[in-house]
C-alpha cells in the first residue's frame, strides 16, 4: 500500500483568482503546511477540456443538479427546474465561460492527506459561508445568491479535487506523467521521518 506521504492531489487557481493577483498568496498556503508542489502549470483551457474535467465522474451531472435543487429549497427558493440534468446543463455552461475567461494554473501538490488538508485550507465552495481564515473566507465576497441574480458562475478562486480517486482522475486530464515530478523536498524529513534521525550532528 502506498504511504499516505505520496497522496496527490490537483488545484487549479482559476481566472478570478489570477486576475486578483493571489497565486502568490494561494501557492504559500499550500506551502506552509507541508505540501509538495510536484506539477504546475499555466494555460488557457478549452470549453472541451473544462466540460470533460466536471464530467469525469459519470455520476457528477445527477449528483450536482440533485444538490443543487436541495440547495435552492432549503433555502426556501424555488429551482430553476425540477430536473438534476437540466440544472447541471446550466452550471456547465456558466463553468466553460469562467474557466475560459482567461488563464488558470494547474498544480499538483503532494503530502499526507493532500486531498483533505486542501479542501479545509480553501473552505467551502460558497464563499460567503466559507470560514474565516480559509482561502475563499478570506479573499472572496462572491455568493451563490449573487451569482444566481448575474446567471453565472460563483467567483471562489480555486477548484480542488474531491477525493483520492478524484484526484488522480483529474491529474491525468490536466497533465502528462512527465510533467508530475518525483524529487526530494528537505523539510519531508521533519514531516515524515519516524525518528527524526540526523537532525543533530
Amino acid at each position: 500500500m502506498q504511504h499516505l506521504k505520496k497522496e496527490q492531489t490537483l488545484i487549479l487557481i482559476k481566472p478570478d483568482g489570477i486576475q486578483r493577483s493571489l497565486i502568490g498568496e494561494i501557492v504559500s498556503r499550500f506551502e506552509r503546511v507541508g505540501l509538495k508542489l510536484v506539477g504546475l502549470k499555466m494555460l488557457v483551457p478549452t470549453a472541451e477540456h473544462i466540460e470533460k474535467h466536471y464530467t469525469l465522474d459519470p455520476e457528477w451531472r445527477r449528483v450536482t443538479g440533485e444538490k443543487t435543487i436541495e440547495s435552492y429549497r432549503k433555502k426556501g427558493v424555488e429551482p430553476p427546474s425540477d430536473d438534476p440534468l437540466e440544472i447541471t446543463a446550466r452550471i456547465i455552461e456558466g463553468l466553460k465561460k469562467y474557466m475560459t475567461s482567461g488563464p488558470v494554473v494547474a498544480m499538483v501538490w503532494q503530502g499526507a492527506h493532500s486531498v483533505a488538508i486542501v479542501r479545509k485550507i480553501i473552505g467551502g465552495t460558497e464563499p460567503l459561508t466559507s470560514d474565516v481564515g480559509t482561502i475563499r473566507g478570506d479573499y472572496v465576497l462572491d455568493s451563490y445568491q449573487m451569482s444566481d441574480t448575474d446567471s453565472r458562475s460563483v467567483r471562489n478562486l480555486i477548484h480542488a479535487s474531491g477525493s483520492v480517486a478524484e484526484a488522480a482522475n483529474e491529474i491525468k486530464h490536466w497533465f502528462g506523467e512527465h510533467e508530475v515530478l518525483k524529487y526530494r523536498l528537505v523539510e519531508e524529513s521533519i514531516l515524515y521521518d519516524v525518528n527524526l534521525d540526523g537532525i543533530l550532528e
